[in-house]
């Protein structure tokens, strides 16, 4: 029976990456019943808006979506999708894998790292005051009565950090639960506590009390900056990494470059009734139409959302095919070439096709 998926082409290079990593999971053997969307820049255009209600509509009834980059205004412009869909969803907990694949430049080797981040709480939740309104002056008013020797500048804005137990509880729990069905051996909690006691300090009691949960698994915990010069100098102390929002994305991008960049780092926004698999990387539209981008990262998300469907071998041999490839270093977009203008580089598309040669062989 074939899996019903919502397929979300994204805008810029989306759509290519999109069609790239459908071939390739059809590849695999498994059936899928793709129900396509069309999410970003190019339908704001058309429609106003570049999250339509039948995006989300779709997701909700298949469950499941493998998504395309979607292009985020910086400063200006709507707010990102990729946040609107998984805080319409509750898709709480990102998960980003990061592995070393012999072929792609990198100062390391054998990294094999998982960012499990949370998605909904933070200073990602959204909750901001601009500068020169009424609601900041309020706000700042009622701060400086409540904390007098605060130190609220004017003009500002002002953002809040909201961090629950439930929401902590909840992304660690599912870290935990991740690690044990992975057979990883450790979960580190990173934070900082030390400074942010009542939001960061609750995400790290609560995660000292669930890591009583799971005597199994090992346990410990980092003050964010320090985890950045631990990753960098011991990296293979670590397994699973469980953060709060902004450190998860912050630190996923690290852990990223340590496998040599975005283009080879998938992910996953998992929750207790749809999951979003996306690539971690922009939608590069300078590069849109060129057959140009490297379609790892969305493939091996799609590796992911196998492995979610329960498809375990397809995603096995499609891991295998995809290191294969990359190894060989012959049908490889131009970033993972040993120099960048290596006219031997390929597209996207037959990028796509070599690995599909190899699932196929």
């Amino acid at each position: 029976m074939a899996h019903r998926v919502t397929l979300i082409r994204g805008d810029g290079t989306g759509p290519e990456l999109a069609e790239a990593t459908r071939r390739v999971l059809e590849a695999t053997g498994v059936a899928f019943d793709w129900d396509i969307q069309d999410a970003g820049v190019d339908v704001m255009e058309q429609l106003g808006t570049p999250l339509p209600d039948s995006v989300l509509e779709s997701i909700r009834s298949t469950k499941v979506a493998l998504k395309a980059p979607i292009t985020t205004p910086v400063g200006t412009g709507f707010r990102s999708v990729n946040v609107a869909i998984r805080k319409e969803l509750d898709l709480y907990a990102c998960v980003r894998p990061c592995r070393s694949y012999p072929g792609v430049r990198s100062r390391f080797e054998n990294i094999d790292l998982v960012v499990v981040r949370e998605n909904t709480e933070d200073l990602y939740a959204g909750i901001e005051f601009e500068r020169g309104t009424d609601e900041v002056a309020e706000l700042r008013n009622w701060l400086l009565q409540k904390r007098p020797n605060a130190l609220i500048k004017e003009p500002g804005g002002i953002s809040i950090k909201p961090m629950s137990v439930p929401g902590s509880e909840r992304i660690v729990r599912f870290a935990f639960e991740y690690a044990r069905a992975n057979k990883r051996k450790k979960v580190t909690a990173v934070h900082k506590a030390n400074i942010m006691k009542f939001s960061d300090g609750l995400f790290l009691e609560v995660a000292r009390e669930v890591a009583k949960d799971y005597p199994d698994i090992e346990f410990d915990d980092r003050i964010v900056d320090n985890m950045c010069m631990q990753l960098v100098q011991k990296p293979e102390l670590y397994d699973v990494m469980v953060l709060p929002n902004l450190y998860g994305d912050i630190l996923s991008d690290l852990c990223a470059g340590m496998v040599g960049g975005l283009g080879v780092a998938p992910g996953g926004n998992i929750g207790e009734h749809g999951a979003v698999f996306e690539a971690t990387h922009g939608s590069a539209p300078k590069y849109k139409n060129l057959n140009k981008v490297n379609p790892t990262a969305l493939i091996l998300s799609g590796e992911l959302m196998l492995r979610h469907l329960g498809e375990i071998e397809a995603a096995d041999r499609l891991n295998a095919a995809v290191a294969t490839v990359i190894a060989e270093g012959k049908d490889v977009t131009y970033d993972l070439k040993d120099d960048r203008n290596d006219p031997s580089a390929v597209g996207t598309a037959e990028m796509a096709d070599a690995i599909i040669a190899k699932l196929q062989a």
